[in-house]
């Protein structure tokens, strides 16, 4: 199979732990992830991952082929600290997965920008059978089972890309002169003046708590709809 992204979830490799220590794929997602928290995607190559595990790159291509094939297992390897809830009442089981989901992505800023990648390791999928097996149990089939999973999905992705993108990027000057080019834009853009994100106050955990129980309300009132 060719490389490509998400490969390395399709490819069965019998070098996966060959040489053992002090190098495996382990060590290596584990430094990768460092490494990704440090300096962000853009700074990761696999010379860099190299010198950083004191090896040489021929050695790290035994474990693994590609950029790529790091950056799925690193997203992967992010996911283990998503506890699978044992609420027994579903709305309590999604609110407590969606929220570890978004302190886990927060934790790592680099991460919301790659979960367009096929999100096919081990613990992606079973934080995502969770969510759909729950939904299943609560009662919404189809077609809102689908919609109800990519909206709760998309939700927690979209605004933890939002709130990693604008603390990294946007000081306090930048924020204040982003506010202040909309209030003089306020005649043609009112609505944004006046209501828009630039407008709110940085409370980022109240919004997105606000937001969640709002697709929850939805979901719940569709199937007490039938």
């Amino acid at each position: 199979m060719n490389a490509r992204t998400g490969g390395v979830w399709l490819r069965t490799s019998g070098r996966e732990e060959r040489g053992g220590p002090p190098l495996s794929r382990r060590r290596i997602v584990d430094e990768a992830v460092a490494l990704l928290d440090a300096e962000g995607a853009d700074r990761l190559t696999m010379r860099r991952l190299a010198e950083r595990l004191g090896t040489g790159s021929t050695t790290l291509y035994w474990h693994v082929k590609t950029k790529d094939d790091v950056l799925d297992l690193a997203l992967d390897a992010i996911f283990a600290a998503v506890p699978i809830p044992e609420d027994q009442e579903w709305r309590a089981g999604v609110t407590r997965l969606i929220g570890d989901w978004r302190a886990t992505l927060l934790r790592h800023p680099w991460s919301a920008a790659l979960l367009g990648r096929p999100m096919l390791g081990p613990n992606v999928l079973a934080r995502s059978d969770f969510l759909y097996a729950t939904l299943v149990g609560a009662g919404v089939t189809e077609p809102h089972l689908t919609a109800a999973a990519f909206g709760l999905s998309n939700f927690v992705i979209g605004s933890a890309l939002m709130q990693a993108t604008w603390l990294v990027n946007a000081d306090a000057e930048t924020r204040d002169a982003a506010r202040d080019h909309m209030a003089q834009q306020s005649d043609r853009y009112p609505a944004l003046a006046a209501h828009g994100p630039l407008t709110a106050a940085d409370d980022w955990d109240e919004s997105f708590e606000r937001g969640l129980n709002w697709l929850l309300d939805g979901i719940e009132a569709t199937v007490a709809a039938g």
